[in-house]
């Protein structure tokens, strides 16, 4: 789970964490300035309008979705002793635009659609403060990664043709299918994996089975400065013709080495 992030909106404090790759609002938080309080979050679930739009958006977004259980509360609500809160809501349906969470963040929270239906029903005017906030949020983020995605890719592109340049002239024989070569080049890929992290592609895959991407996706900002350089080294080393097993110990020295000089840099500390 992300770090969580807050807004403010009309002076109410307004927690956002990120799970599973999606934002989640705190409609807790949201209910901060309003006189009944959280208590607002039973009213509005209970609302045949609001399990009308609940059930909607998770039969198009959520595939694990208890449609049938679904038509079951449909004809339970409306009448006077029908109850319902976000938990029931969760467990008889398998919803996944709400959760609920204990702790020191604890509270209800819902996907940016669902928390922005719950504004409106709070307040035309505090959903419009709510939508301007969170898209603020989300532009300064949009705005970070972009910084940080466009100074790796440049760190990448700029020696990116050396290192496969070296590889071609130094290590692949003439004659050798795609094959063979795109082997070369997983090797020689692999050799930066263990210099910098110490695992190769595939070791990392294993460990990590359910993690979205490869080791380098999962990358710091200083290990993809450091893999960038290291690129560029062992195009060096290539063409002074060491062994794979000498460069891999030259290599580590150069990781280990940058990585100290990195970590507190205050250049990237303002980038990330």
């Amino acid at each position: 789970m992300a770090k969580n992030k807050t807004i403010h909106v009309k002076g109410t404090e307004i927690t956002v964490f990120v799970q599973n790759e999606t934002d989640y609002i705190s409609l807790t938080d949201m209910t901060g300035s309003f006189k009944e309080g959280s208590g607002l979050i039973g009213k509005w679930i209970t609302n045949k309008n609001t399990l009308e739009y609940l059930g909607t958006w998770e039969k198009i977004n959520n595939p694990n979705f208890n449609y049938p259980e679904f038509g079951v509360i449909e004809q339970e609500a409306g009448v006077n002793r029908f109850i319902m809160s976000v938990g029931q809501w969760i467990e008889r349906t398998a919803a996944t635009s709400m959760v609920v969470k204990a702790g020191r963040y604890g509270g209800t929270y819902a996907h940016k659609d669902i928390a922005f239906h719950f504004a409106m029903w709070l307040s035309p005017e505090f959903q419009i403060y709510l939508v301007n906030e969170f898209q603020r949020l989300k532009k300064d983020e949009n705005d970070r990664l972009k910084l940080e995605w466009n100074l790796q890719r440049t760190l990448a592109k700029v020696n990116y043709q050396i290192h496969t340049d070296a590889i071609k002239e130094n290590l692949i024989p003439k004659e050798l299918s795609k094959q063979q070569v795109t082997f070369v080049y997983a090797n020689e890929a692999d050799l930066l994996n263990v210099a910098l992290f110490g695992v190769t592609a595939k070791q990392w895959r294993d460990a990590n089975p359910k993690a979205d991407g490869n080791i380098r996706d999962v990358a710091s900002l200083e290990q993809l400065v450091v893999l960038s350089n290291l690129e560029s080294i062992n195009a060096v080393l290539i063409h002074q013709e060491l062994t794979q097993s000498e460069r891999l110990q030259q290599l580590n020295k150069v990781a280990i080495a940058q990585m100290k000089s990195l970590i507190g840099n205050k250049t990237l500390k303002k980038i990330k």
